[in-house]
């Protein structure tokens, strides 16, 4: 019998997946596309020149294979540059959260091992509170300045360099070398709203696969949600977050023009989007409600720009209001374990031919699966549930790009990946056409009377008021039912708003079938501002700390 495994010829080149041949194609074939930092433009010819200076910086700096970078910047170039020029040396990127508090950051920095960290002038602050003890740390050996200002700055900490200065006294020639494609590449780390952060990892294999996957499904779009060689991206997303969604890798692949932001101020962006003719991004639903508030956007045209919504589910309202303006709005569903991007929320073309309402419900939901994703909606003994639309269970996925487990904490790996899948904590339904839709957090579906309701659903419904600007739901303890659902929620500047008008307006839901009965249990609380995670993402945990007895 012959042998039915494929046998190498010697001289074959076994080509390893690895993030630098990303970049190459792309800045042969579009050598003068653009990418634009401020008022800084440079080219992909610049870029490839750049990540090799950078290299050879990083080299001479004493780092080498198997060393922890770490970055701490707004988006910008050097950002894109550290993300291929760190791993292409066999080194691992961590993307600092400079959202954490000083604490969290110092704990990330040591449990990372970090050997040198790049940080931006506007985050030494952080760094002078911690700096004592960063130092006390055996791996970390120095610092970079990264400083957008004229002038450096004033500080008691001693830099190796300033990152300009480094590259522009190293060589533009650097033979990246050939590696085992599962060397780990990145490192960043979850913003859980309890305990420490925890780190997870990805290999050179798992995120040009993502970047594969994710793109062919972008790519293959009929009729909205595209993004191809034409598209100008910007992230809306901050890059020390899941490697903002995989994205930056995606456009460089295609040689895209790209646009960094730095700081998410509502005008730049929006300026921006005028400006430099950007048509592709991707961010929270409070970005995307921020945006659509701010008094510049009514004088903008924001037809056309093609906005992936993430990171927590999308209302209804909001993506009316989006539509309304022009926009292709659709969700994408990922999580930081999951590289990140599982499914997406693209319409066939017989769907785009419904109504504004019509579609807004489809592009809500989480979406179908992108290609080499295996994923379930499972009970509790990890049983298929049927997919009907109504049967609920929890995400579990499998995809050649989910993270192995978290860093140093072999306990919440096991756990993560209990049953050989990897458990998500979502709950969800599927139908028949199989598009997901998110119901819940296992950990903030509540229980009303003996009866199950989804916190996302109420939310939903109370952002369709026309008082109401931003909602959040959680539980709270109730000796007769259980649980009640209190709404925190934030009227419309100058509305005139009553609990009384919301309880009116969810049981006219409720009446109708749409929603379960036991929301008449509804609490009002009005609020000044929603509590939020470093993300963006609202922080239900912070929230029912602070109203638990209210």
């Amino acid at each position: 019998m012959s042998d039915s495994l494929i046998t190498r010829t010697p001289s074959a080149y076994d080509y390893p997946l690895l993030i630098k041949n990303l970049l190459f194609c792309p800045a042969v074939d579009a050598p003068d596309q653009e990418i634009v930092y401020r008022n800084h433009r440079f080219t992909y010819r610049d870029l490839r020149q750049r990540v090799a200076q950078l290299a050879n910086a990083l080299t001479r700096l004493g780092i080498k294979r198997g060393d922890t970078v770490a970055v701490m910047d707004w988006d910008s170039h050097r950002y894109l540059e550290c993300f291929f020029a760190v791993p292409m040396i066999g080194a691992v990127l961590h993307t600092i959260n400079v959202r954490l508090s000083p604490e969290q950051i110092l704990y990330t920095i040591d449990h990372a091992e970090d050997d040198l960290l790049l940080v931006n002038s506007e985050f030494l602050p952080i760094l002078e509170q911690i700096k004592g003890r960063i130092e006390q740390a055996e791996n970390l050996r120095g610092y970079v300045l990264l400083n957008d200002e004229p002038t450096p700055p004033q500080s008691p900490i001693t830099f190796a360099g300033e990152y300009e200065a480094l590259l522009a006294a190293a060589s533009p020639e650097y033979n990246f070398p050939d590696f085992d494609e599962n060397t780990r590449a990145t490192t960043f780390y979850t913003t859980g709203t309890t305990g420490l952060p925890k780190g997870v990892y990805f290999s050179h294999r798992q995120l040009v696969l993502h970047t594969m996957g994710v793109m062919s499904v972008l790519g293959s779009a009929v009729g909205h949600g595209s993004f191809n060689r034409q598209d100008v991206y910007m992230p809306i997303t901050p890059m020390f977050h899941v490697h903002a969604w995989g994205v930056p890798y995606i456009a460089t692949m295609l040689g895209v023009k790209q646009v960094y932001p730095g700081r998410y101020l509502p005008d730049t962006l929006l300026e921006l989007v005028e400006k430099e003719g950007v048509t592709f991004s991707h961010c929270v639903p409070t970005i995307l409600h921020m945006l659509l508030k701010h008094p510049h956007s009514q004088r903008i045209d924001l037809s056309g720009w093609k906005l992936i919504i993430g990171g927590a589910a999308m209302p209804k309202a909001l993506c009316l209001e989006a539509m309304k303006r022009g926009i292709d709005v659709f969700t994408g569903y990922g999580m930081s374990e999951t590289c990140p991007i599982l499914t997406i929320s693209h319409l066939s073309p017989e769907m785009l031919e419904l109504s504004d309402e019509e579609q807004a419900v489809l592009r809500c939901k989480t979406g179908r699966t992108v290609p080499l994703v295996d994923l379930k909606v499972v009970d509790s003994h990890l049983q298929e549930q049927p997919r009907d639309g109504k049967s609920s269970g929890e995400i579990v996925a499998r995809a050649p790009w989910l993270t192995q487990g978290y860093l140093k904490d072999h306990k919440a790996s096991e756990r993560l990946w209990e049953g050989s899948w990897l458990h998500t904590g979502d709950v969800a339904v599927r139908d028949q056409q199989g598009y997901l839709k998110i119901t819940d957090r296992t950990k903030d579906v509540l229980k009303v009377a003996g009866e199950w309701v989804s916190s996302l659903e109420l939310e939903d419904i109370l952002a369709h008021h026309p008082a109401v600007s931003e909602v959040a739901v959680i539980g709270q303890p109730d000796e007769k039912w259980g649980e009640r659902p209190l709404a925190l929620v934030v009227p419309k500047p100058d509305a005139q708003l009553h609990e009384k008008d919301l309880n009116h307006h969810v049981k006219q839901y409720a009446d109708k079938g749409i929603v379960n009965k036991q929301v008449v249990l509804l609490k009002v609380k009005l609020v000044d501002m929603i509590d939020k995670t470093s993300v963006g993402k609202v922080n239900k945990v912070a929230l029912r700390e602070k109203h638990l007895t209210e």
